[in-house]
C-alpha cells in the first residue's frame, strides 16, 4: 500500500522488520526522551508485531520515523465489539520535523487500517492538541486521585465476606489471571491486552523504570484463594519516605479492575490501609468508577480529569452500524471529513439497542457533523448535545440533537484502563 500523502524528496515507507530493532528503538528515544540506555531497552519485550511496525527512512537508508499499530479484534464499543487499530510507537527524529512525516503516516496507518477491515483507530496522544487535525475525536476521559491513606469508604454488601491476597506479581502466574478478569469488565474503551507481545511489555518490571518504588505488587480479590475464583486485581508499587513527623509513603496504583461493588470495596479497603503509607494515587479510573461513589470524602481525594482515548472513524457508515445506540434512532446526517473523502456525504442512520443499519441518503440531512465530533460521541461518552452547544455539530432538524444525544450516549462510562 503506498503512501496517500506523498513523502517529500529523499524520504520513501518502509516496513520495520525485526532486524531492525535497535533503530526503532533509536528513533523512539529520539522522539521521546529517555535516561535508560537503548541496550536496556531492548532486552524488554516488545509490544507491536512486527507485521505492523512501518516507518520513513532517507533514501541513504536510514530510519527517521516510526509508527505501529495494535490489532484490537474485540474493541468495546457500546453494546457490541468491533475491530479497532490502535496507533502506537509514532515518532519522528528531530532532525526531520516539519517536513510532513507525521502526515504522511498517519494517511498510511489509515489505508491499511482500512484494508485490514479496521473501521476505527484509536490511540493515547502524547500531546493532546496533534491528532484532531487528523479527524480524532476525544472519546473517553479518565479521572485521577490522590487519596490521604485511610480515607474513609462506605459500606457494600459481600465485601468482608470475599478473600484479599496481597503478592508481588509473577507474570508466569498471575498473567492469566489478569486477562481473564479484566476481559469481564464490558465498557466501552475497555480493551483488553491481545497478544503475548503487549501482556509481556505490560507487566515487565525492570528496576531502571522504578524511580525507587519497589516491584510490582498484585492484590486479588476471589471468592477463595484459588486464582480461577478470582474477581477483581489491582497493580500497584510503594515508595517510602520518611518526614519528621513519620512515614509518609506513597502507593502507586498501575490497573484497578473490579467487575462489582462487593469487589471493588474490598480492593480499595486494603490499598487505602498498607502500612508506612500517607496518599494513594490512581489514575485512569473512569468518571463512574465505583471508587469515587464509595468516597464518603470525595474532596480529599483530590480529583483530576484527562484525555483518555483518541478515536477517529476511517469507515464512517461501517463504524457506525457496528456499535449500538441507547434509544430508537431514525436520522441523516451530513458528514464532512478532509481526509477521506469516501466518509464525506449523507448518512441515514437507523438504530437502536439491538441492531443499526447505515445507508447513503439524499434527502435533507437533520444534523451536520464532522468526522471528529463523531470520533468523540462514538463510545457514548461525549454528547453530542453538548458539541452542538459549542458550535461543533450543526442541528438542521429542530429536535434532532437531543435525539440524536440520547441514543448515541451509554450508561457506563468510556475508558482504558491502560496506557498503550
Amino acid at each position: 500500500m503506498a503512501f496517500m500523502t506523498t513523502l517529500p524528496g529523499g524520504y520513501r515507507a518502509t516496513d520495520i522488520p525485526q532486524s531492525r530493532h535497535a533503530e526503532l528503538i533509536a528513533v523512539d528515544t529520539w522522539a521521546f526522551p529517555s535516561s535508560v540506555s537503548d541496550d536496556k531497552l531492548l532486552e524488554l519485550p516488545m509490544s507491536i508485531g512486527w507485521d505492523r511496525a512501518r516507518g520513513v527512512e532517507t533514501d541513504d537508508g536510514e530510519l527517521v520515523a516510526c509508527h505501529g499499530s495494535y490489532p484490537y479484534r474485540e474493541f468495546p464499543v457500546p453494546g457490541a465489539r468491533t475491530a479497532v487499530s490502535g496507533l502506537t510507537w509514532v515518532g519522528v527524529h528531530p532532525g526531520h520535523r516539519r517536513r510532513g512525516l507525521l502526515n504522511a503516516m498517519i494517511s498510511d496507518h489509515f489505508a491499511r487500517s482500512l484494508d485490514r477491515g479496521e473501521a476505527v483507530s484509536a490511540l493515547f496522544a502524547a500531546e493532546a492538541a496533534i491528532y484532531g487535525r487528523f479527524g480524532y475525536g476525544l472519546a473517553s476521559t479518565s479521572l485521577h486521585l490522590k487519596l490521604p491513606r485511610g480515607a474513609q469508604l462506605r459500606d457494600v454488601a459481600g465485601a468482608r465476606d470475599l478473600r484479599v491476597r496481597v503478592e508481588r506479581l509473577d507474570p508466569d502466574r498471575h498473567g492469566a489471571l489478569m486477562q481473564a478478569v479484566h476481559g469481564r469488565i464490558d465498557r466501552p474503551g475497555w480493551v483488553t491486552r491481545t497478544t503475548p507481545g503487549q501482556l509481556a511489555s505490560w507487566v515487565a518490571d525492570p528496576e531502571v523504570f522504578r524511580d525507587g518504588t519497589e516491584s510490582l505488587r498484585i492484590v486479588i480479590v476471589g471468592d477463595d484463594a484459588d486464582d480461577a475464583t478470582a474477581r477483581g486485581y489491582a497493580l500497584f508499587r510503594r515508595k517510602n519516605d520518611w518526614k519528621d513527623e513519620g512515614p509518609r509513603g506513597s502507593v502507586l496504583v498501575r490497573e484497578a479492575v473490579a467487575p462489582d461493588a462487593a469487589t471493588a470495596r474490598a480492593l480499595w479497603g486494603v490499598l487505602l490501609d498498607l502500612d508506612l503509607m500517607g496518599s494513594v494515587e490512581v489514575g485512569l479510573l473512569a468518571l463512574d468508577d465505583p471508587l469515587w461513589h464509595l468516597l464518603v470524602d470525595p474532596r480529599a481525594a483530590r480529583p483530576r480529569i484527562s484525555d483518555n482515548l483518541w478515536v477517529r472513524l476511517l469507515d464512517v457508515p461501517t463504524a457506525l452500524a457496528e456499535r449500538r445506540y441507547a434509544a430508537p434512532v431514525d436520522l441523516v446526517l451530513e458528514v464532512t471529513d478532509t481526509r477521506l473523502q469516501a466518509n464525506t456525504g449523507r448518512w441515514h442512520l437507523v438504530g437502536g439497542p439491538d441492531d443499526a443499519t447505515v445507508t447513503a441518503a439524499t434527502r435533507e440531512p437533520d444534523l451536520v457533523v464532522d468526522v471528529r465530533e463523531l470520533g468523540s460521541a462514538y463510545l457514548g461518552g461525549v454528547s453530542l448535545e453538548s458539541l452542538a452547544a459549542a458550535g461543533l455539530v450543526t442541528e438542521v432538524t429542530p429536535g434532532a440533537v437531543r435525539r440524536a444525544a440520547v441514543a448515541f450516549g451509554w450508561p457506563v462510562a468510556p475508558v482504558c484502563s491502560w496506557i498503550w
